[in-house]
């Protein structure tokens, strides 16, 4: 009966986990968003201080839950020499949230070709991307069809996956939420890759 009532119990609670790549040139607010994102669906989580937040050089991970749904979330470096190491993450990924500096404009054109060469990769054909123009709270950052339309012209390699533009800030948490339930959208209508079920509930 407890074999029953364990395994029942397991069923009902049981989370469908994606793996979530936080991408991006470094300095783009990659981190900041991670813990904007945990701060936003975490009851009771205490943080880094956002203002704090310094580059990262490795992997940060993270974690939510949404219902039924559970992002993992891997915070790669976005240094030149790091961006190597990106692929080794790829095969296991369900999305990609790349992140751009929407207030550096001398390393757009950077940033695009990280994105574009990270599309390519064949360990990641069908998997959704959400490219987020950060920092949309400073002055004079370039807009979301600006971004947009240097990015388009990856448009071909994109293919039939889920991939979108969209403007937030990290800092302050604008844009957090509905980019956090775009991607949990994409991740469980995508064919391409099906989750990994958990029956842990904590």
């Amino acid at each position: 009966m407890f074999t029953l009532l364990s395994g029942l119990f397991k069923y009902l609670f049981r989370k469908d986990e994606f793996f979530i790549l936080i991408l991006g040139l470094d300095n783009a607010g990659k981190t900041t968003f991670l813990e904007q994102t945990k701060t936003q669906f975490n009851r009771n989580y205490k943080g880094l201080s956002l203002s704090k937040i310094t580059t990262t050089v490795g992997l940060n991970i993270g974690k939510i839950d949404i219902g039924s749904v559970r992002l993992m979330f891997w915070d790669l470096g976005g240094q030149e020499e790091l961006q190597s190491l990106w692929h080794k993450y790829y095969a296991e990924s369900h999305g990609v949230i790349f992140v751009v500096d929407a207030t550096d404009e001398t390393r757009l054109e950077d940033s695009w070709r990280a994105f574009d060469e990270m599309i390519e990769s064949e360990a990641l054909v069908g998997v959704p991307i959400l490219v987020l123009a950060n920092k949309q709270d400073i002055q004079g950052c370039l807009k979301v069809d600006q971004i947009k339309s240097l990015f388009n012209q990856s448009a071909a390699k994109i293919g039939k996956r889920d991939c979108k533009i969209r403007g937030a800030s990290a800092l302050t948490g604008d844009g957090v939420n509905e980019s956090i339930d775009w991607i949990v959208q994409c991740v469980e209508r995508n064919v391409y890759r099906r989750p990994t079920n958990t029956g842990d509930t904590s």
